[in-house]
């Protein structure tokens, strides 16, 4: 057994939390698992995992071990899949989760595109504004326009994307063109409700600010903003892409562009496995290659 054996066996114990369901992932005994982990504590000269009959916790050094060796994990096992998968045809079931808005353009895109390239591979899509847990749900990439802080995983910044002030333009006719950020909060405004929408980012001459605004209403799916906006309800703050086709019909107008933070980024999360399959690699090549046309994005 060499030393990165130790170490991916090590992480996937601490991931699951149990030797057995460790063993049952990694396809091999239990007790092949627990004499790798007690190896690692040996050759290590610490003590990485605390056990009892009904419990297991990481100590602070397996903590350390297992916030440390994921990329190392990661770089290894993606360079050692690639070479001994070169040439080999993605297939099976890929499970993807994203948000609801997501659907909307871009994703539709590359998924269509997708499976028309891989006949063999059947893309199970689950669209979700709620937290994944990719391990428990069984997720393979996750994708989202908020930031992945979750050291288990191992996460890809692939595009880059705008959000934007609008509303329709019976609406700005009745109430106005706001000149700048801080006119926004004389103005209904239409709120995502996962985020703390009161308040506004906004950028102006390279600082970074936000701006209170009253709301008046609010949805935890930007698509649903984007439809009231088009009703003349109210100013919707969303990403741009979402709303793409409405702008350039003229169904919105957006405005204070030149105040737009420029700081959003769609990214891409999968958990590091025994063996990603080729499925997984392919759609992540796929999602890289496709980001210079992205028209579909959400947090």
């Amino acid at each position: 057994m060499d030393g990165f054996d130790l170490i991916k066996t090590f992480r996937e114990v601490a991931l699951r939390r149990s030797f057995s369901r460790a063993a049952m992932s990694l396809g091999v005994s239990k007790g092949t698992v627990s004499r790798y982990v007690i190896e690692l504590e040996k050759r290590s000269g610490v003590r990485l995992l605390n056990r009892s009959t009904r419990s297991l916790s990481l100590t602070d050094a397996g903590e350390l071990l297992l916030e440390r060796s994921a990329q190392l994990v990661a770089m290894a096992e993606t360079t050692l899949h690639d070479l001994q998968a070169h040439g080999a045809l993605p297939r099976g079931r890929l499970r993807i989760s994203a948000p609801h808005g997501l659907i909307a353009g871009w994703l539709s895109n590359v998924i269509a595109e997708f499976i028309k390239r891989y006949p063999d591979v059947y893309v199970s899509l689950v669209l979700t504004n709620d937290a994944v847990d990719l391990i428990a749900e069984g997720i393979d990439i996750h994708l989202t326009g908020g930031r992945i802080d979750d050291m288990n995983l191992i996460v890809r910044r692939l595009a880059q994307f705008d959000m934007v002030v609008c509303a329709s333009p019976a609406y700005w006719a009745k109430r106005g063109i706001p000149q700048t950020p801080k006119d926004l909060s004389g103005y209904e405004v239409l709120s995502f409700a996962v985020m703390p929408t009161t308040h506004l980012p906004f950028e102006t001459a390279g600082r970074q600010y936000e701006v209170a605004v009253h709301s008046r209403m609010e949805a935890n799916d930007p698509i649903a903003l984007i439809e009231l906006a088009l009703r003349g309800v109210g100013v919707a703050y969303v990403p741009e892409p979402l709303a793409q086709s409405h702008l350039e019909r003229g169904a919105l107008v957006s405005v204070l562009r030149e105040h737009m933070r420029s700081d959003h980024w769609v990214y891409a999360a999968y958990s590091q496995r025994r063996h990603n399959s080729a499925a997984m690699r392919a759609m992540l090549d796929f999602l890289e290659q496709s980001t210079g046309s992205v028209s579909g994005v959400a947090q």
